[in-house]
């Protein structure tokens, strides 16, 4: 209908208009009791999960029983009927249209905090007088996003804290809350919403993070629902009377602690970094992205040096162990071969101290560079209890999360320094399985009890450990400290404090915009590599393979965008080289010092 269309461009007109989406109320940041029932609202999310799709009533006729008074109504952006709540009014007729469900999403805050949220139910409003009525929606459970793994801005008193010790993520697992928010990470915190999309929903999956403008429902007849109300229940939606009671409870939760977002624009974005503009995300603002670019580039030089420095202090002074993590944190899935990903980047750093803080410090300065980041203390008991995998739960008919859900670009952090003498239960394998499967083909096998699902991802993984990992990775770097401070904790401290925010900032763009860049190499330069592999493979046939020369390309690439350079060049191409080159030899003197180590 043309008042559909109309509502559609009246907003994203609005929207257009200087700064108008930052005076939107967003649901990651404002407490839900402060915002007001059916208002405008923005939302920032990753889908979780998606469920079926509902019917609900695009148009319906009622008449007034009194004075014969022929009304029509209409149902979209609504979950309850206004009539229903009207004794002297009927219905005459109505049609039905159907939406889809993104059922329980998930977001990964762009925010630099997650604000405490001081939940107080509508149920007892009775002021409320928009009650719409039930869709065929698409739910998209979402979560704030920067939740994922956690957001920190150093510098800035509110701060999104997500990482937990061993103890608290076992204690999570065992924590029964009322209605589980079913977020993928121990530990989480943030809103959750059940998101209904009316347009373009087949244009959407489960892990893509989006950025939702629309209607904000808290009708307490909503949580008629959750208290098993079965007659209630059919009079919102007959239809349901053939859910069962576990079903009902997870896919109708208390709107006070669950509240629906009826979407009326939804992007689908690549990054989350709230100092990048959003239009990088978008193939046809080349405008846009080419003056950021362009502005940014000038000072590319200084911000990468500064960056090199400040990570070769963290890492006690090894500053090819920082080239190599510039490299990583830079790295991302740009497209795939077959099933081969290809410009991942998993770094192995051994070599670092046991039974030291090293490792959580170093996790924290990596936290304050990205946007979204996880740590995994690799225990024994954590890879026997934590789940990993998300499985379909057929009698609550939604997706269980596991702790591998989660959205492209995630700095997933594996410390094995923590890793002890044990055994690994079924369990265990199957979790260890599943990171190898993440690392090796950037995809995670969602469990469906009769199948599996390939769910494939970006997700940057960076290991730490003591010798070689257990699990695989391109490439590996002994950590070589040139000091070794007497106090871990005062030292990393004192790092961190001395960078001052706008120098971070600088640095969170840098690792960031590099991911976006186009990257090509000419003719010319391929012709040079492919004439560097012969005549390596002619002088020492052991020197160098296939997956060799693979690494090495993935390297030059990283160390080209580094630079800010979108081409291979031969000095790129020797520089390379020469990184793999120390790389190799320092492996090699560690192997002589300490055996079959390594």
């Amino acid at each position: 209908p043309d008042w559909e269309k109309k509502v559609i461009e009246y907003f994203k007109e609005k929207l257009k208009e200087n700064n108008a989406p930052k005076w939107v109320p967003s649901l990651n940041e404002v407490p839900l009791h402060y915002l007001k029932p059916n208002s405008f609202v923005k939302f920032r999310c990753m889908i979780q999960d998606m469920f079926d799709p509902e019917f609900y009533m695009g148009v319906y006729e009622t008449v007034n029983q009194n004075t014969k008074a022929h009304v029509l109504h209409f149902g979209k952006y609504r979950d309850v009927a206004e009539i229903f709540f009207s004794l002297w009014w009927s219905f005459l007729n109505f049609s039905f249209n159907a939406c889809v469900n993104a059922n329980q999403a998930r977001v990964s805050p762009s925010t630099s905090y997650t604000p405490s949220r001081h939940k107080r139910s509508y149920e007892d409003d009775d002021d409320m007088d928009l009650q719409p009525n039930k869709q065929k929606d698409q739910h998209a459970g979402a979560r704030q996003a920067g939740s994922v793994g956690g957001l920190q801005w150093c510098g800035e008193p509110k701060r999104l804290e997500t990482e937990a010790s061993a103890g608290q993520q076992m204690n999570s697992l065992n924590f029964s809350s009322p209605f589980d928010l079913n977020f993928p990470l121990p530990g989480e915190k943030g809103p959750a919403c059940l998101v209904k999309i009316y347009e373009d929903w087949e244009c959407f999956k489960v892990n893509d993070i989006l950025e939702l403008y629309g209607i904000l429902s808290v009708d307490p007849v909503l949580s008629i629902l959750n208290n098993d109300e079965r007659d209630a229940s059919a009079v919102l939606d007959p239809m349901e009377c053939t859910d069962t009671a576990e079903e009902q409870r997870v896919h109708s939760p208390p709107a006070s602690l669950v509240p629906r977002i009826h979407v009326i624009l939804a992007q689908k974005l690549q990054h989350i970094n709230p100092l990048l503009p959003a239009c990088l995300n978008k193939e046809e603002s080349k405008t846009c992205k080419s003056k950021f670019v362009s502005s940014f580039m000038s000072e590319l030089s200084p911000v990468r040096a500064e960056l090199l420095g400040f990570l070769t202090h963290a890492l006690l002074g090894d500053s090819l162990a920082a080239e190599y993590l510039i490299l990583h944190l830079i790295s991302t899935v740009y497209t795939r071969r077959d099933v081969l990903p290809l410009g991942k980047f998993t770094v192995n750093l051994s070599g670092c101290p046991r039974n030291s803080t090293f490792t959580e410090h170093l996790y924290r300065i990596i936290q304050h560079l990205v946007p979204a980041s996880f740590r995994l203390q690799m225990t024994i008991e954590n890879m026997n209890h934590l789940k990993f995998i998300p499985h379909k739960d057929y009698t609550a008919n939604r997706l269980v999360s596991g702790l591998l859900q989660l959205p492209s670009n995630t700095s997933l952090v594996i410390d094995e320094t923590l890793l002890e003498q044990g055994q690994l239960d079924t369990s265990g394998v199957h979790n260890v399985t599943a990171l190898s499967n993440l690392i090796t083909w950037q995809k995670v096998d969602y469990d469906f009890s009769y199948h599996q699902m390939e769910f494939p991802c970006n997700i940057n993984v960076f290991i730490t450990s003591e010798g070689r990992s257990l699990l695989p990775a391109d490439c590996q770097i002994h950590l070589q400290p040139q000091l070794i401070p007497p106090n871990m904790d005062e030292y990393m401290n004192s790092l961190l404090s001395a960078v001052l925010p706008s120098v971070l900032n600088k640095f969170r763009i840098y690792l960031t915009l590099l991911r976006f860049l186009d990257y090509s190499i000419s003719d010319e330069i391929t012709k040079a590599v492919e004439d560097d592999f012969v005549e390596m493979r002619k002088n020492d046939p052991q020197s160098i393979t296939a997956d060799d020369l693979h690494q090495l390309l993935v390297v030059a690439r990283c160390l080209s965008l580094s630079a800010g350079q979108t081409t291979l060049s031969r000095e790129r191409w020797l520089r390379a080289k020469q990184l793999e080159s120390f790389r190799r030899t320092r492996l090699q003197q560690q192997k002589c010092v300490n055996g079959n180590e390594l």
